[in-house]
């Protein structure tokens, strides 16, 4: 009963933080606002593809 809501909240926080990290990043607005409309639209898939193909903070 718990292991789908523990999973929605797995997903909603890696969610949030691939946002922040998008907004956080040198990229142009244009891309950041798709990124993020990617990852809110698509979550679980969209967080895997901006983690593998976005735009990055330039942190090490």
């Amino acid at each position: 009963m718990y292991r789908g809501s523990l999973w929605g909240v797995i997903v909603l926080i890696a969610d949030i933080w691939a946002i922040v990290n998008v907004l956080q990043s040198g990229a142009d607005t244009g891309k950041k606002v798709l990124w993020t409309v990617i990852v809110i639209l698509l979550p679980v898939l969209g967080f895997v593809l901006w983690y593998f193909m976005g735009p990055r903070t330039g942190k090490s």
